[in-house]
């Protein structure tokens, strides 16, 4: 009878060793979340480099936000007219990708606390003279990134400029230190970026826009299923506890010399 004990307990020994390592792994799996970037670089914020590795500001509070709630993050680079598609559709978890907090994107997909909000501003050649106005712009090209927020606001409030649309940031900023388009408008944080680079010798911040909340929102905030109230409680804990215990800071002034919260 002993033997027979002795056997049935190994093979329960057997069949644990066998099952725990699965268990584990299921364990592992459920926390981990696949972050949507934006494909393309939007320094200082994500940039890849030639290996795929990704860095910038909203990277490193990207893995600030995950080590504090004990998440295993993943990025998964999509393109950004993609990234809420590949959200609804389960092939990621969450966006972060400067991704404004707006009605109209409310209606598809939830959204974090906010995590930054600058200001928007018209940028062309030094020595154009340019204002945030209709009438000033007027029969001029302004390029934009296509799908934005940008996008959007200069169709509203530019109607009598022509509208050019890019798949990307970069190429916008090309085309504008190619002179093949008068303006852009884009976040102040980012653009600055631009103007210090080489190509961005060419140009010089115009105008601060009015800003529109039903365009532009509430700020920069996590992307996230409707009904994914979990992982948002997640993320809003992170947010207020990297904040608090002034890690939001720190990361900032690696790439900032003023705070890019706002109000």
């Amino acid at each position: 009878m002993k033997n027979v004990l002795k056997t049935i307990m190994a093979a329960a020994g057997l069949v644990g060793a066998l099952v725990s390592p699965l268990a584990f792994a299921s364990a592992a799996s459920a926390e981990t979340v696949k972050i949507g970037v934006a494909a393309e670089p939007y320094p200082p914020f994500s940039t890849p480099d030639a290996s795929g590795n990704w860095s910038g500001w909203e990277i490193d509070f990207m893995h600030a936000l995950c080590e504090d709630q004990k998440m295993d993050c993943q990025i998964v680079p999509v393109a950004w007219d993609g990234l809420i598609p590949a959200l609804t559709s389960g092939q990621i978890d969450a966006i972060m990708s400067s991704m404004s907090h707006t009605k109209e994107r409310a209606k598809t997909i939830d959204f974090s606390d906010k995590y930054y909000f600058g200001p928007v501003v018209i940028l062309g050649p030094k020595g154009a003279d340019l204002k945030a106005t209709a009438d000033s712009l007027a029969d001029k090209i302004i390029g934009v990134q296509t799908a934005t927020n940008y996008q959007r606001y200069v169709e509203k409030y530019f109607p009598k400029s022509t509208v050019k649309t890019y798949q990307t940031q970069d190429e916008v900023y090309q085309d504008l230190a190619a002179g093949r388009i008068d303006a852009t408008i884009d976040g102040q944080i980012v653009s600055a970026s631009f103007l210090k680079s080489p190509s961005g010798a060419c140009c010089e911040v115009k105008d601060q826009v009015k800003i529109d909340n039903e365009i532009f929102g509430y700020g920069s905030s996590v992307g996230l299923r409707k009904g994914d109230d979990a992982l948002k409680e997640k993320f809003n804990k992170a947010i207020a506890n990297v904040r608090a215990n002034g890690t939001y800071d720190k990361i900032t002034k690696k790439y900032f010399d003023f705070d890019i919260y706002g109000n």
